[in-house]
């Protein structure tokens, strides 16, 4: 089950959910009943960090403050995925800069919340239409996301590209109550039929001692694209565009696939038990630092919200096979 959706559209509707309250918290008794639930690389990613962090995210569904960087992330993948759009020749980086400002306010129109982070402050306005202020930070902030498009000309060679899909939402029930979901950021297929899946990271590239860290995320699309192609992909290939840029690629078979399967089966257990039973327990960890709900952490003196009425059914919801499934347990 493969389809081209729109990234906002997947983030929109949030397809994973948590339960539990600070480190434990009760759980009232319930009938029993046939539950599912779905798994992203992101919120797999999450609860490997941090079971608590899942929660706040993904059962509490707290807001975050949308950064700088992450904002100049969204904007630049979506140049690189629009560039595509036109003829191998008219991909240059001229045209793929020239997308970048429509694609923040395709942003902004989204999240309104994000014009805040180019609004002058108060006392740096000059008067009603001067329009001073917000100009130059923009500007500044474009330019260095033309900088990190300009690394990926660098790194890779959009003429000589014919992606089979771009931004692709895929998912599949690889266990009876697991479905896994995910958004790749470009899939190309040889003439031959081999397949490389990409994702552009819009940060430095990890150190070598984090690169299987980083690679996580891609063995998650590339089992699914197994999953739903049969086929197992060839590569799956990292392109940061951050620091000095660099490429980084791994070669995949199916036997590291199937024991990654089994790994992500053994990761959801762990999260639906947590959901159970309310446990969950925060890691500290050097990520702490970069971490939104540091102040509701208990591991930092915080106390974390009440769960939410209904904190069970945002991580397991009554079962429904409407995804295909290859009968897995």
């Amino acid at each position: 089950m493969t389809a081209t959706i729109p990234r906002a559209t997947i983030e929109g509707a949030t397809l994973e959910g948590a339960s539990g309250g600070g480190a434990t918290a009760s759980v009232p008794r319930r009938s029993p009943v046939a539950r599912s639930g779905s798994l992203s690389p992101t919120r797999a990613a999450d609860f490997k960090v941090c079971p608590l962090l899942y929660r706040f995210r993904s059962v509490d569904r707290l807001p975050q403050t949308p950064s700088s960087a992450a904002v100049r992330g969204t904007v630049v993948h979506r140049a690189l995925e629009q560039v595509f759009d036109v003829p191998a020749a008219r991909r240059t980086l001229e045209h793929a800069t020239s997308l970048l400002s429509p694609a923040l306010a395709e942003v902004i129109a989204g999240r309104p919340e994000v014009a805040e982070l180019f609004r002058p402050p108060a006392d740096a306005a000059a008067g009603p239409g001067s329009g001073a202020g917000s100009a130059e930070p923009t500007a500044r902030w474009l330019a260095e996301a033309g900088r990190l498009v300009g690394r990926w000309f660098e790194l890779e060679d959009p003429t000589r590209l014919e992606p089979d899909g771009r931004e692709v939402f895929v998912e599949h029930r690889v266990a009876g109550d697991l479905v896994l979901r995910g958004i790749v950021d470009r899939i190309d297929v040889a003439p031959d039929g081999r397949i490389r899946i990409v994702d552009y990271k819009t940060g430095r590239a990890p150190s070598e001692a984090f690169e299987q860290k980083a690679l996580f995320q891609m063995k998650f699309y590339a089992l699914l694209l197994w999953r739903t192609r049969g086929r197992v992909p060839t590569r799956v290939q990292l392109v940061y565009v951050g620091g000095q840029g660099r490429l980084l690629p791994l070669d995949v078979d199916q036997t590291q696939l199937e024991a990654f399967e089994r790994t992500v089966i053994s990761l959801w257990r762990a999260i639906r038990t947590a959901a159970e039973t309310g446990e969950w327990l925060p890691r500290r960890s050097r990520m702490c630092s970069w971490c939104d709900y540091k102040p509701l952490c208990p591991e930092w003196g915080g106390t974390p919200p009440p769960l939410p009425p209904d904190a069970l059914d945002r991580v397991l919801r009554p079962a429904a096979p409407d995804v295909p499934d290859d009968g897995g347990a």
